[in-house]
């Protein structure tokens, strides 16, 4: 059966909600969702990013059946600038996804980055990207086999994790957490509100604060 394309339940998010996003980092996220969103940490980043620089952008999924990569190709194609590509690998490490190739004709269109809960390769070239960032559960030599089933665009499992194409993913050193379309909008302020009492937080830190009385914990009872 040929891949097929899935139309998306929800619109593309709005540019200016997406570049808002990048002022977070993943474990605020992670927090603000109650630990619902983020993919299994053993899904990391091939290179650390360089300091302030994270992962964000619109999700374009694609769910690939053992050793098929067909679906990694199409949803290239179907990808716009700034969007991120997740791929659905069930974990696998039988076969590479995704190289340099492909990584690099993304690249070329502006994506912003490819996250694979399964197998990659060429990870010497990729991590030498500074405008591309890739995710990986494992890194293996051998490529994929046939390239003719698969779905872009449905529905799919990450990492643990239910994702809807036009999701949102932030993805930093930490990890990765997915967004709901839904909850993009109304979790921005919650987020952004959180990294400013952090950054104050560290300046009463930095000002010889201690711990216990920054964050109001309980005091010590005598045994």
């Amino acid at each position: 059966m040929p891949t097929r394309l899935a139309t998306p339940a929800h619109p593309r998010l709005p540019h200016a909600l997406i570049e808002a996003w990048k002022a977070v980092p993943s474990s605020v996220v992670a927090d603000q969702l109650g630990g619902t969103g983020h993919a299994d940490p053993r899904i990391r980043p091939i290179r650390p990013f360089a300091p302030g620089q994270r992962l964000v952008g619109s999700v374009v999924t694609a769910w690939c059946e053992p050793a098929d990569y067909g679906p990694v190709h199409h949803a290239i194609a179907v990808a716009q600038a700034g969007d991120v590509i997740a791929v659905a690998a069930g974990g696998r490490r039988d076969a590479a996804m995704i190289g340099d190739l492909l990584s690099g004709a993304a690249r070329l269109k502006g994506i912003a980055g490819v996250v694979v809960d399964g197998a990659v390769r060429d990870v010497g070239v990729v991590a030498q990207w500074p405008d591309f960032m890739m995710f990986s559960r494992w890194v293996m030599p051998r490529g994929p086999s046939t390239m003719e089933r698969g779905v872009v665009n449905g529905a799919i499992v990450f990492g643990g994790v239910a994702v809807s194409p036009h999701d949102l993913v932030v993805g930093d050193d930490d990890g990765l957490v997915f967004v709901p379309h839904g909850l993009a909008e109304a979790k921005l302020e919650p987020c952004l509100a959180r990294v400013r009492a952090e950054a104050g937080w560290e300046k009463v830190l930095a000002g010889g604060a201690s711990t216990v009385e920054t964050f109001g914990v309980p005091a010590m009872v005598a045994l």
